[in-house]
Order: C-alpha cells, then sequence, then structure tokens
C-alpha cells in the first residue's frame, strides 16, 4: 500500500500524457506499463528526455491564430454562468500551481500598495490570460517599456478609439459637459467631456481658480472647446447653473443660435432639495437629526449599543452640502425609528452616563418628540420623489435626457399623491420645484426627447400631441438645431411614419425594444426609413 501510494504521488507530479507536446515527433512512443512508470522510446532517448523537460516552443503561427484574451475571458465567464464544469485530470497540479501564482501576486501587490478593487477591472482577466498563453519563461516588462514604448502605444490607441467619436459627433451632434469641481488644495478645476451616441470622453481638464466667477471669461473658455469640437457638431453645452454659468450660456446661444446652454439636471435637483430643507421647520429637523448621529458616532460605546438595538445597521453619515444625503439620513432614521426610541428608554441607556449629559438628554427628547418623526416623514413624502429623479440623471446607464421630463411629472404627481391631492400641504414644495424647474432646469430640448422617447410616446400618442408645451418645444427645437428650412419640412413629413407606428417602427421586435433599449439606439435600429427625423432624434436624445 505504501509503494502504491508513493507512485501515485510521483504520477500526480508529472505532467500527463494529454499536455505533451506530440507534434511532429512520431518518433517518440509513451509507454506506461502496469506498474505506472513511463518509459520513453525513441532513436535517441537522450535527446527525448530533454525535450521533455522543456516548454513547448512557440513559433510564427502562434501569433496569428492564438486566441484574442479578452474573447477567451469573456467566454469563460459564458460557461461559468452556465455551470459548465470541465474535468481536469491534472486539477491537483494545477491547483498547486495556481496557488504558487497567486501568492507571488499578492505579494508584489501588497509590496506596491495596489487597491484591492483592481483585480475587479475587466482588463484584469486579459492579462492573466495573455501571459499564460505566453508560457513559460516571460520576461517582466522593464521601467522604460512602461514608462514609454507601451505608453505611446496606448497613446496611439486611445487616439484611434476617439476617432470614431468624433465621427459620431460629426453625424448625430454631441454635447460638450464642463464639471466643475474643487480639489484638496482649493484649486477649481473644470473637466471638459464630449457625450455622444457612441459614449462620454475625456477631452481636457482646466484650472479655472483665477476667473471661475467671471462669466465672460467663462464664455471664452466654453467658446474654445465650441471651436475645438467644431460648431457645427455641438448640440448643447452642458454646465451647472452657477451665476456665472448661466451668463455664459446666454453669452453662447446669442453667438450660436443652433445651439442650447443647457444647466446639469443633478445639479439642479440638489439646488431643489437644498431649497426644500431651508424650510423653517424642515432645517431644524435636519439639525437635530445631524445632532443625533453626531452625538452617536462621536461616543463608540454608545454607537455599539446603537448597533445592538439596530441590528449592526448604521444611519447614513450626513453632509450639509449635498442635500440628497440629508434625504438619505432621515429615511434611515425612520427605519429604525422604533429601535432608536427603545435604545433610549432601556434599562441600558437610563444606567448609562449619557443619560445624564445634556446632549445625552437632548438626543433623548429629540428620539422621543412626535413632532420630530412628524416632520421626518413630511420631508421623506417631498423629497423622496425628486432623489428618485436624481439617481435617474446621475446614473450611466442609460442617456437621461429622453426621461427628465417624464419623471419630473411624475415626481410632482407622487408628491401630490403622498398628501391625498390637499394642495395647502404641498403648495409651498410645488413653488420650490417650479422656480428651478421653469426658470433653469425646462428647455425645449427636454420636451423634445420627450416627444421623442417611443417608451413615453407610444401609450399615451394623442394626448402628447395634444400637449402643446411638448409639441411647442419640438418645434422650436427642430427650428434651433437645424438650420436648413428644407431639412426642417423633411422632418416633419417624416414625424406621421413614427406617430402612427409604420414601416420598421410597427415590427414587433422594434415594439418590445420600446421600453428595454436606450430611446437613441432604438431610433439607429428602427429609423432607417425617416432618416432625417432619425439624425434629429439621435441628436435631441443622446
Amino acid at each position: 500500500m505504501s509503494k502504491k501510494k508513493t507512485q501515485k504521488e510521483e504520477m500526480n507530479m508529472l505532467l500527463d500524457f494529454d499536455d505533451m507536446d506530440m507534434e511532429d515527433e512520431d518518433d517518440d512512443v509513451v509507454e506506461i506499463n502496469v506498474n505506472q512508470h513511463r518509459k520513453l522510446t525513441s532513436s535517441s532517448q537522450g535527446s527525448s528526455k530533454s525535450k521533455s523537460k522543456m516548454p513547448k516552443r512557440k513559433g510564427p503561427m502562434d501569433v496569428y491564430f492564438t486566441p484574442n484574451p479578452e474573447s477567451v475571458v469573456k467566454n469563460r465567464k459564458d460557461q461559468a454562468k452556465r455551470k459548465q464544469t470541465k474535468i481536469d485530470v491534472n486539477d491537483p497540479y494545477k491547483k498547486e500551481m495556481r496557488a504558487r501564482a497567486l501568492q507571488r501576486f499578492a505579494r508584489w501587490m501588497y509590496d506596491a500598495g495596489i487597491p484591492f478593487n483592481a483585480v475587479n477591472y475587466e482588463s484584469f482577466g486579459p492579462i492573466i490570460e495573455a501571459i499564460g498563453q505566453y508560457g513559460l519563461g516571460m520576461k517582466p516588462p522593464t521601467y522604460h517599456e512602461v514608462w514609454v514604448t507601451q505608453l505611446k502605444k496606448e497613446v496611439k490607441h486611445t487616439e484611434d478609439l476617439t476617432k470614431y467619436h468624433k465621427e459620431d459627433c460629426a453625424k448625430y451632434g454631441c454635447s460638450i459637459m464642463a464639471d466643475g469641481w474643487t480639489d484638496k488644495r482649493g484649486r477649481t478645476l473644470i473637466n471638459f467631456l464630449i457625450n455622444c451616441p457612441r459614449g462620454t470622453m475625456f477631452v481636457e481638464s482646466v484650472d479655472a481658480s483665477s476667473y471661475s466667477k467671471d462669466g465672460q471669461k467663462l464664455f471664452e473658455l466654453l467658446n474654445k472647446f465650441v471651436e475645438k469640437v467644431g460648431k457645427e457638431n455641438v448640440v448643447q453645452v452642458i454646465t451647472d447653473s452657477a451665476a456665472a454659468n448661466v451668463l455664459a450660456g446666454r453669452f453662447l446661444e446669442a453667438k450660436y443660435e443652433h445651439l442650447y446652454w443647457t444647466p446639469c439636471a443633478a445639479h439642479c435637483l440638489d439646488l431643489m432639495l437644498e431649497d426644500i430643507f431651508k424650510i423653517p421647520r424642515l432645517k431644524k429637523t435636519f439639525e437635530r437629526g445631524i445632532a443625533v448621529h453626531g452625538y452617536i458616532y462621536n461616543q463608540p460605546t454608545l454607537l455599539n449599543m446603537m448597533r445592538r438595538y439596530t441590528n449592526l445597521k448604521n444611519l447614513i453619515k450626513p453632509a450639509k452640502t449635498r442635500f440628497a444625503t440629508a434625504f438619505l439620513t432621515l429615511s434611515r432614521m425612520h427605519q429604525q425609528k422604533n429601535n432608536l426610541r427603545k435604545m433610549v428608554t432601556s434599562e441600558d441607556w437610563t444606567s448609562s452616563k449619557w443619560a445624564k449629559e445634556p446632549q445625552g438628554k437632548r438626543m433623548a427628547r429629540t428620539l422621543l418628540m412626535l413632532s420630530f418623526w412628524n416632520t421626518v416623514v413630511f420631508a421623506l413624502k417631498v423629497s423622496g420623489p425628486l432623489v428618485k429623479v436624481l439617481r435617474l440623471v446621475d446614473t450611466e446607464k442609460k442617456p437621461p435626457m429622453g426621461y427628465i421630463y417624464e419623471a419630473m411629472d411624475r415626481a410632482k404627481e407622487c408628491i401630490a399623491s403622498s398628501f391625498d391631492h390637499k394642495e395647502e400641504k404641498y403648495n409651498e414644495i410645488f413653488e420650490i420645484i417650479d422656480k428651478r424647474w421653469d426658470v433653469q432646469l425646462h428647455r425645449p430640448l427636454h420636451a423634445a426627447a420627450h416627444f421623442l422617447n417611443p417608451e413615453f410616446f407610444y401609450p399615451k400618442a394623442l394626448e402628447v400631441q395634444r400637449d402643446h408645451e411638448v409639441m411647442n418645444g419640438f418645434y422650436e427645437c427642430t427650428q434651433r438645431l437645424v438650420p436648413d428650412v428644407t431639412v426642417q419640412d423633411l422632418i416633419t413629413n417624416e414625424m406621421s411614419i413614427y406617430m402612427k407606428a409604420k414601416s420598421l417602427f410597427g415590427k414587433s421586435v422594434a415594439i418590445r425594444q420600446r421600453n428595454t433599449r436606450a430611446p437613441a439606439d432604438w431610433w439607429v435600429s428602427y429609423g432607417s426609413y425617416t432618416p432625417n427625423l432619425q439624425t434629429f432624434a439621435i441628436k435631441s436624445l443622446a
């Protein structure tokens, strides 16, 4: 038994018969006797022994016929989803080899300080696959190769990718997005990006610290990028709604009659929430919520007590600059209302030192105060629907242009329904919403995108066609984005095919995908029989 065990272990350490390189070596024969020992018989036994110890040689054909690493990784993931398993006779051997490789790789990550989530990048799998395809003996890249040689190649690769974005910009138009932010050194930086049906492309980052409050200077900066991209290709320029940007946007629209300046929807919605939380009773409630959160989280022992009562659920940290966080914090506190009240009425609390401290007493009074919780419920009713719209416009899954108009209508309807349509309870909130929506956010482009979104148009086509605001916005947008009156006439002639769902628009596959595909993609696929309207729709929706 001991002898057989030793033989078995020796066999597991040998390369499997199927893994040996047998191509063009017909004179080498492998024989396995009954005692599981391998014998090599060939015209040159010494040569065979040396060959068996060398890795498989790569030839010119391997360069052209080696599978693409990205495809290999994708296929492997697809197989894993289908739960297909492959029997591997060398499993113990490969398991040990993989463990060694992982150990070395992990040590390198720890030594270099590479974030752990780097292994979740889609580009990581193909790296490992490409190294495996090379085989044994691959030399690691040098500092010069990574810093100079490969970097130049990657720059060239990126330039090739931008070529397709530029082609789409010329064909369908694009949006210039100016995303302003402040870094840790207090500098005001503006990231310029271009968005088209192919996706979003970063262009340049500019330090605008010296003129971020100067509308004329910002106009000159935006104008430079419009000229750089090509003024005929720009549909809209998007910035936040700061006063200087509003002035710069007005200057742009005055100079270029064919484009729109559009304030950032996410920023406008955040300002709506800020205005709502400036209402005195909501402001006071939010401040009380901040005080409760701060007192609990500044006392580690008290924090542990809270987690015992909330089943390890945490309260979201409030931030005064992002008012969506105010809603999330109050929402989490409301979810844990009963548990928090149980905590401050428990023996654990009454016998603790915090119950005798002034701040602790204020916290307990707040959590037991009926008016506090009633105001929290009111705040959730009026801000919850707006936070949903904020999440919609802040997502990257679908371009939100075709959804904003409908989303705002649904948000207002949801607020009204939550108060049983008793206007006196939400009139003040609607005034705040309408002030931001009508003055800043609502644009003819939003109305046109709503009309051209098949998900919202077809279920209530007659209602949309009779909506004066929507149709007026559509025609106004047509006149601005399409200066050629001949093309304008062609667009209006093609509208009946879309509205009556004729041609490809009426096919079953197009009907099924009205709600599942991004509107611009839907028009790319099914708008070929209305080419002028198709181009205009993609411009409006992308």
